[in-house]
């Protein structure tokens, strides 16, 4: 089906955003996912090719440009690749909006040149052992000392916590206050105080390195204050949307990936002297398959367009966070079952997609959490 919502320019881009996959990640998959964590040098060559900040100024590096298509592109050349782990999403879906949007001309001139080049890999860091989605819930907090911050507190479950050189951290600057205390502040790696722990062990996406995070009297200077003292949750939830966007854009070229590995082993693979997808019983899910792929890719364009119009609701963007991740974990689901006893050897991808697909469903707010802001919403 023609997707009529890319331009030229934007064909452009795949192409060097496939190349890019193609060289600088794909060869390395397998290292990445033994060691952990993604190269430093992946991360500058995507700055030198421009895949990363270019919704920043010309004059620090990026092209000025907000167009969610781009960042649509990327990500399904990353999977229609096979390439693993590099957090472009975390630096393009998530931080661009804060530090672009956010910050005044001081912050942008110190932050911007290496956010752009690949040389600062950023991280934002709400999540605590006792606060997921209720970001009301934070304890981390940031208390004013003359011309600085001290932040004292734990994050975890935070991507690129390894390897990021700038941190927002959500905390309470005024900790009686709930939500309306909630603050944004960036913190360099450098920072005395500052500290990473272990590296999670999780079921999926090895390659992509997840920590937990410590401060222990961070002190940083009141310049590094993003936004409003004390507005930082309606920051934060003026962000998310384009945050669950991004979700959604992992997900189908995701499910997209596996269905297409799972068409090309159904037309290889026998049983009883027939290809398995010959079977009704296998056809038929093959059929429902591309048709819901169809469905979906429609309508994430159709969203990324209310996006780039800036007529994209909270509720609308939660519907679509939940929704299509739902079906991607289906489509990954039965694209394993397909494989059958192969699908659950580690060394055919469609059982690393299934692995690394299944955290969708949690981070950028649950399931269920998507499912009762749209009803309340609706005033129930």
């Amino acid at each position: 089906m023609r997707r009529h919502h890319l331009e030229d320019e934007h064909e452009q881009f795949r192409a060097t955003a496939r190349t890019f996959f193609e060289k600088e990640c794909v060869p390395y998959t397998e290292q990445w996912e033994r060691e952990g964590r993604v190269s430093r040098e992946a991360w500058l060559r995507a700055g030198e090719q421009g895949l990363i900040g270019w919704e920043a100024p010309e004059e620090y590096g990026g092209l000025g440009i907000k167009d969610y298509r781009y960042n649509q592109i990327l990500s399904e050349e990353m999977f229609g690749t096979g390439a693993v782990g590099i957090g472009l999403g975390v630096q393009n879906d998530i931080m661009a909006s804060y530090l672009v949007g956010l910050t005044n001309d001081e912050q942008k001139k110190r932050w911007l040149p290496k956010y752009v080049s690949g040389e600062y890999i950023t991280s934002i860091a709400m999540s605590e052992p006792a606060a997921g989605s209720d970001v009301a819930g934070i304890k981390t907090t940031a208390k004013r000392v003359g011309d600085s911050y001290v932040i004292n507190g734990s994050k975890t479950f935070i991507s690129n916590g390894l390897s990021s050189d700038l941190i927002m951290v959500a905390c309470k600057t005024d900790p009686s206050a709930g939500r309306k205390g909630l603050s944004l502040i960036v913190v360099e790696a450098t920072r005395e105080g500052f500290s990473r722990g272990r590296k999670l062990d999780k079921i999926g996406q090895h390659s992509a390195d997840t920590a937990e995070l410590f401060f222990d009297n961070v002190e940083v200077p009141v310049e590094n204050l993003l936004g409003e003292e004390n507005r930082g949750f309606y920051h934060l939830m003026g962000n998310l949307p384009a945050e669950r966007v991004g979700i959604a854009t992992y997900a189908v070229p995701m499910a997209r990936r596996a269905f297409d590995l799972t068409v090309d082993y159904a037309a290889n693979r026998k049983a009883f002297g027939t290809e398995i997808g010959k079977f009704q019983v296998n056809r038929h899910f093959l059929a429902e398959m591309k048709t819901k792929l169809n469905v979906a890719q429609s309508y994430l364009d159709q969203c990324v367009m209310a996006a780039n119009a800036g007529e994209l609701s909270a509720e609308e963007a939660a519907g679509l966070k939940w929704w299509s991740t739902e079906l991607q974990w289906e489509i990954l689901d039965r694209c394993l079952q397909l494989h059958g006893g192969y699908g659950y050897i580690n060394e055919y991808e469609v059982a690393r997609l299934w692995r690394d697909s299944r955290v969708q469903r949690l981070y950028g707010g649950t399931t269920e959490i998507m499912k009762d802001l749209i009803g309340r919403s609706m005033g129930f």
